[in-house]
């Protein structure tokens, strides 16, 4: 059997392919109503897809695969030969030709509504619990699809895997989590947020959301972030003189700037101030294969949350990839190569071959 996947993975992936660009669509709804009271007249959902839909005789779609972000991203990272060239393509493991591939931009991130579309520190202030809800109306109300093959997610994303498994049992065939803990976020992993989110709020700059420039605390909101999503094996090999790590931090900052809003930053990061899936794992019914990487900053093995929580979730299974020349810390989710073994394993254990659904 081992032989056999590694032949498979071989063949199907041993370069990373080109993928064609995904359709693009925006799902629109009237008067949302948040979690916490707050409406907009009008949110709008970006998203990208890859393949068509299928259904079985009962009308359930069969192949629909639910692909979500992280912090401060979109559906678009994944659109990158690290990863779609490595899944999407011609006889890898998720297919395009064969998938309906979604890949969707949530609420204050990449093309979907967000705080620096105008409204600022007015918008309202969603929560997880508002994400998912609006990612779940978007398929089932926007793409008519009324059943996952799969959900998976990084970083943010994983977190809100947990919360599909548990809000939607039965919705889908499998999950995926990548790089998250299925606890409330505490200790280091708050601190950091929180320090991220006081260094703009604390800014005179700020000007409580309304600042005609970006304020001076984006900087070390954006520093805290460079952190936490570092890598210090590949980083010390790539940046191994004072000059090289300067050069780099220099350069990394300066895109930051350009691309992040302080207002967009600060709500995304505050929106995990809901998120605690640790007491309902026992009712997840779907299999899990859940991934972190031993080099993570933001969920570090050395807590044993991750072994500990795997317990509950009875068709649940727990890797830790080690630290090697292929991770990149936290960033490791997105470099399908690393783990694509382990969506292989978990594609075969939940359901037949898609040619025979």
């Amino acid at each position: 059997m081992k032989r056999l996947l590694a032949i498979f993975l071989l063949l199907s992936a041993a370069f990373a392919q080109d993928v064609p660009k995904p359709a693009e669509g925006d799902y629109v709804v009237r008067n949302y109503k948040f979690a916490d009271g707050e409406t907009l007249p009008e949110l709008r959902l970006h998203y990208s897809t890859y393949g068509t839909p299928r259904r079985d005789a009962q009308g359930r779609v069969t192949n629909a695969v639910l692909v979500l972000h992280g912090t401060g991203g979109s559906g678009h990272q994944f659109v990158r030969p690290v990863f779609a060239g490595v899944l999407f393509g011609p006889g890898q493991l998720l297919d395009s030709s064969k998938y309906f591939i979604i890949l969707p931009d949530n609420i204050g991130h990449g093309r979907s509504s967000k705080p620096s579309d105008g409204l600022h520190a007015r918008f309202p202030h969603y929560a997880y619990a508002d994400m998912v809800d609006l990612q779940h109306r978007l398929l089932t109300d926007g793409l008519q699809v009324n059943h996952l093959r799969l959900v998976m997610g990084t970083s943010m994303g994983c977190m809100h895997s947990w919360m599909w498994l548990e809000n939607y049992p039965g919705f889908m065939d499998a999950a995926m989590p990548l790089a998250c803990l299925p606890v409330q976020v505490a200790g280091r992993n708050r601190m950091w947020r929180k320090m991220l989110m006081d260094a703009i709020r604390s800014d005179p700059g700020y000007e409580n959301g309304e600042y005609k420039q970006q304020p001076r605390g984006l900087v070390t909101a954006i520093d805290m972030l460079l952190i936490a999503g570092s890598a210090p094996l590949y980083q010390q090999k790539e940046y191994p003189t004072r000059e090289q790590a300067d050069a780099f931090l220099d350069s990394a900052m300066k895109s930051r700037l350009a691309t992040t809003d302080a207002n967009d930053l600060l709500y995304a990061v505050d929106a995990s101030r809901d998120y605690d899936p640790s007491p309902r794992l026992w009712e997840i019914q779907a299999p899990v294969m859940y991934v972190n990487s031993a080099d993570d900053f933001i969920n570090p093995p050395e807590l044993g949350i991750a072994e500990r929580e795997i317990q509950k979730v009875k068709r649940g299974r727990f890797v830790l990839l080690p630290i090697t020349g292929q991770t990149r810390g936290h960033g490791t989710h997105t470099l399908a190569a690393v783990w694509k073994q382990y969506l292989y394993e978990l594609l075969e254990e939940s359901g037949p071959p898609l040619e025979a659904k």
